[in-house]
């Protein structure tokens, strides 16, 4: 069995009152080595290698590459949150609001006071001001405020954790302890971008009104994002509707050919791409290929594969090593017991192996095929629409151990099957397997407990 539910490298983004460093990144480097030198050095490589997580770890929580000037000083996104009657504009968004398109709230940055009030019911959670008591205590996870000194919202920037992190709810619904390399799924990109009150750089970037882009971004739905629409200007596929891709998960990429869902690159192409192209980052980024004016019109227009930043400015590259260090150390959730049927999973364990073919390409243990790990959409049976607007033109063979924590929003690259019994049911008829109904049942038990 083939999955096209793509693992890409995380959409990296940063906060801005969060900063771990300079432009050049010298602070992380003295403090990688300042770790190395406090560490028993008989092992240099393990120091060198903690060092560099815990350094991946605050870039990929809270830092911001510089973006909070496009997201605050060009969107004014900080303006629609903070609302009118705090400095910004319109309502504002309050805490029950911003729980309410996925935004979560990271209860060890909550002082006990503050915890106490939330536990007593004494934090008004429709008042847009309590928001921003959450964002000066850098409590709203990919989210960070920047205040003026009168203490007004000024400014605003997003990180990796945005979209590639959750809570685990221990606290409220939406609030609780980090899960970093957790898929957000609740998170509604579409709907918080379409707040912004000036969209008129995004909107001149694909050459229409800013009303046609709050149309279309706000079709997205949750846990959802089309990072190519940007390069190819295509707002719908064939059937007039948008076509975009669910946010992957970060973590179980240890050993696995790190090109993303569509062959764009590895870990660190995808974080330089987002970093400097999606989300605006300070850096630099090459990539001849988007050049291409017929199949990346945008991208070559604006030359998006040729990004050049000095070094004493770039906010990006120096943290790329660390970053994805910590990305490859996020191991993959394990499921709980009880979650699935222990003797269906056995017998699902032979069928992958045996009758339904699923090995072939998932291999254990990393469940995808170590080497090359793409194919064309005629040869996993499903049209080609978005593998077509990626250079290689192909999907990859997602691995599948933590799949019950995105399970939210369905299966594929874009939610097309909405049960992992759906994925079963288009191999067996693409494939011919003749799996009964109860191997169907079975083999969905197994993968449920990888």
């Amino acid at each position: 069995m083939r999955s096209t539910d793509y693992v890409c490298a995380v959409l990296c983004l940063g906060v801005v009152s969060c900063t771990t460093g300079d432009g050049n990144g010298r602070r992380d480097e003295a403090a990688t080595q300042l770790a190395i030198d406090s560490t028993d050095t008989a092992d240099p490589v393990k120091a060198f290698a903690s060092a560099q997580i815990d350094a991946g770890r605050r870039t990929f929580r809270f830092e911001t590459f510089g973006d909070e000037a496009f997201w605050g000083d060009t969107l004014q996104l900080h303006r629609a949150i903070a609302g009118a009657a705090n400095g910004g504009v319109g309502g504002g968004v309050s805490p029950r609001t911003a729980l309410a398109v996925g935004l979560r709230v990271d209860v060890d940055a909550l002082s006990r006071d503050l915890r106490d009030a939330l536990s007593h019911g004494q934090v008004n959670l429709d008042d847009p001001a309590s928001t921003l008591v959450l964002l000066r205590a850098n409590a709203v996870v990919g989210v960070t405020g920047v205040f003026d000194h009168s203490g007004k919202l000024s400014s605003m920037g997003i990180q990796c954790a945005l979209c590639h992190s959750t809570v685990d709810n221990s606290f409220a619904p939406g609030i609780g302890h980090r899960l970093d390399g957790w898929a957000n799924r609740d998170l509604d990109v579409g709907t918080i971008v379409s707040l912004a009150p000036d969209l008129s750089a995004v909107a001149g970037l694909l050459g229409v009104d800013q009303d046609t882009v709050r149309a279309v971004i706000t079709q997205w739905g949750p846990g959802r994002f089309d990072a190519e629409l940007f390069m190819d200007g295509k707002a719908v596929g064939p059937d007039g509707r948008p076509h975009p891709t669910l946010i992957p998960p970060a973590y179980g990429l240890g050993g696995v050919n790190l090109h993303t869902w569509t062959g764009w690159g590895g870990v660190s192409h995808w974080n330089a791409f987002v970093a400097n192209l999606e989300m605006h980052g300070k850096g630099n980024f090459y990539d001849p290929r988007l050049d291409d004016a017929v199949r990346f019109p945008i991208a070559a227009a604006n030359r998006f594969g040729h990004v050049s930043t000095p070094p004493d400015q770039d906010r990006i590259t120096p943290r790329l090593a660390a970053l994805q260090l910590y990305q490859l150390a996020l191991a993959p959730p394990v499921p709980s017991a009880g979650s699935f049927d222990a003797t269906a999973a056995a017998r699902g364990k032979a069928l992958f192996a045996g009758k339904a073919r699923c090995a072939g390409c998932h291999v254990p243990p990393l469940y995808t095929e170590p080497g090359w790990n793409m194919h064309t959409a005629a040869e996993i049976g499903i049209d080609d629409f978005q593998s077509a607007r990626a250079p290689d033109q192909r999907y990859r063979t997602s691995p599948l151990r933590g799949l019950f924590a995105h399970a939210k929003g369905g299966y594929y690259h874009d939610g097309r099957y909405a049960t992992p019994l759906d994925v079963v049911a288009h191999y067996n008829t693409a494939f011919a397997l003749g799996l009964t109904d109860g191997e169907a049942a079975d083999l969905v038990e197994f993968l449920k407990s990888l």
